[in-house]
């Protein structure tokens, strides 16, 4: 229980610290909104199309009498639009990770700084960068697609599927949501998707009590676009502490960065962001 609560801690913590440096807010917001207007067509194409699918997925109901083919149906296509949406919960930060890669890592980078020091991370072109977010989240993904799919067949199970599976169906979604938002703050200290996935499952209670809060604030419209800089933060704050051992004190140059390039200090202050190859600015640039 205390793991629980200090998961949803952290995740206040994140937002609190997107409150007070509004321009990094600001600026972690522009992938997300790219994400969102994508998902957005993609569902609407789901829901218009809902019933030609569950027509083609159900023709043993056609010689049955009414009403039972259209509560099948209406039971599928409500199914499969709840489907569509715990997926996109599970792959929106994955995409907007993959889309604002350079962007979360100079706010992951700014968050740690802020903190007292941030670990300088593999030195690598942003199109490795790229690739390494892309291969993890399809890895994640794929995991979570598992668990997504052993849902949507239990949630036919009467009453059970109807209580407590949605439940179980949130958690599960914010373990794996946990998991896609650390993996920036991760892949700095260079910790592989695997080490990944088993540093939070030993701490499942903590990755569940940040996640799941933002899987059903993320089904509120716009809510994801507004809360991910701040997810984000919150993430990097509670990678800090789960993997301690990976940071290294930071020299005065890396405590200057932020400022003498003219993103935000420690007050907000400054002139903005700046991201250059690989979301990183060279101490001293």
């Amino acid at each position: 229980m205390r793991d629980l609560v200090t998961g949803m801690r952290y995740l206040g913590r994140g937002q609190r610290w997107v409150a007070r440096h509004r321009r990094w807010w600001g600026f972690g917001l522009l992938p997300a909104l790219i994400t969102l207007v994508l998902y957005a067509a993609a569902f609407a194409v789901l829901v218009f199309r809902a019933d030609a699918v569950a027509a083609w997925a159900t023709p043993f109901a056609d010689g049955w009498g009414a009403p039972w083919p259209a509560l099948l149906r209406g039971l599928f296509v409500a199914l499969l639009c709840a489907g569509g949406l715990l997926l996109a919960v599970l792959t929106f930060t994955a995409v907007t990770l993959l889309v604002g890669e350079p962007f979360y890592e100079s706010l992951s980078e700014r968050v740690e700084e802020s903190a007292g020091h941030c670990p300088p991370g593999p030195d690598l072109p942003l199109w490795r960068e790229l690739w390494v977010a892309l291969r993890d989240g399809v890895h994640v993904l794929l995991r979570a697609a598992g668990f997504g799919l052993l849902m949507f067949a239990l949630g036919f199970v009467p009453f059970l599927g109807q209580t407590v599976v949605p439940v179980i169906g949130c958690c599960v979604s914010g373990f794996f949501l946990a998991v896609e938002l650390t993996s920036v703050a991760m892949q700095r200290r260079d910790i592989p998707v695997r080490a990944r996935l088993r540093l939070l499952r030993g701490r499942t209670a903590l990755a569940v009590g940040f996640g799941t809060p933002l899987v059903l604030l993320f089904l509120v419209p716009f809510a994801a676009v507004v809360l991910m800089p701040g997810a984000v933060a919150g993430a990097t704050l509670l990678v800090r502490d789960l993997a301690p051992g990976e940071a290294e004190p930071s020299s005065p140059d890396r405590e200057g960065r932020g400022r003498d390039h003219g993103g935000p200090g420690p007050d907000g202050s400054g002139t903005g962001p700046d991201v250059r190859a690989g979301g990183r600015v060279p101490a001293g640039a």
